[in-house]
């Protein structure tokens, strides 16, 4: 098997990695390498979950300042998003920790929040959550 360096193709690098594990040739394995990737697989979950409370918030957002525009594609995407954070909890429950973690909150919150205001034009959102995770996950949710 020849050696693919890591940055020159990582998909062929990965596939011999993986063979290299799965025959027990675990003195060609390039350890610090999958160790790194491993790792990625979390952070990758942790990106996946914060743009589907980014962009959940900010329908929220808008929902709630923009009355006169609710309609039904808002209402999908709310109960779409809600549906992909559930789904990724249920995949990889240890994520759950991060609905509770303020910090984590009120980065998300102030994405939402900037998402919002592009999308829609207006200056008025509010600087702090107004909502916390469990709320804005209930499938009966819809600010008024």
């Amino acid at each position: 098997m020849g050696h693919t360096r890591y940055e020159t193709d990582v998909v062929a690098w990965a596939n011999e990695q993986a063979a290299l594990l799965r025959s027990g040739k675990l003195s060609e394995i390039d350890i610090e390498k999958i160790a790194e990737e491993i790792e990625d697989v979390g952070k990758s979950e942790q990106r996946e979950l914060a743009s589907c409370m980014t962009v959940l918030i900010a329908h929220l957002l808008k929902w709630k300042y923009q009355p006169a525009r609710r309609g039904s594609s808002w209402e999908k995407t709310i109960k779409a998003q809600r549906k992909e954070v559930l789904y990724s909890l249920k995949e990889s429950p240890s994520l759950k920790g991060k609905l509770a973690d303020v910090d984590w909150l009120d980065v998300i919150w102030s994405k939402a929040v900037a998402l919002a205001t592009t999308e829609t034009g207006l200056d008025v959102f509010p600087e702090s959550a107004i909502w916390d995770a469990q709320q804005a996950l209930s499938q009966e949710f819809f600010p008024d």
